[in-house]
């Protein structure tokens, strides 16, 4: 009796999470977020290793950052931001929260040819 035909190689194509830019403006100053700037960067630091926060940085012009994330959905981004230590200390005056679908551009480039 001969062995059983290999089964075919099945590729499951990568499930596409959404994307999100997140701007926080803040009620306080630099040194105002001073006492919660460590657990801030351990809590950006985890959502890095684990594949969530794709960019992070302060912006220059305002008082406030702009954060990238991926996450399953709104209600997933949510308890992310949720969590923020900035956002449970109360500092975070205001968030905008934008869905984006990136489409073009180097880091695009980079994503598709490591999928491939």
């Amino acid at each position: 009796m001969s062995p059983a035909p290999a089964r075919p190689h099945i590729v499951t194509p990568e499930i596409s999470m959404a994307k999100f830019v997140v701007e926080f403006e803040y009620n306080v100053d630099r040194a105002g977020r001073e006492h919660l700037h460590p657990a801030h960067t351990d809590y950006l630091r985890a959502l890095t290793e684990s594949g969530v926060l794709l960019l992070a940085g302060p912006l220059v012009d305002t008082n406030g950052g702009l954060l990238v994330y991926e996450a399953e959905d709104g209600d997933a981004l949510q308890r992310i931001l949720d969590a923020e230590p900035y956002v449970t200390g109360g500092i975070v005056c205001h968030i905008r929260i934008r869905q984006w679908a990136p489409g073009k551009g180097t880091w695009v480039a980079a994503r598709r040819q490591a999928v491939a």
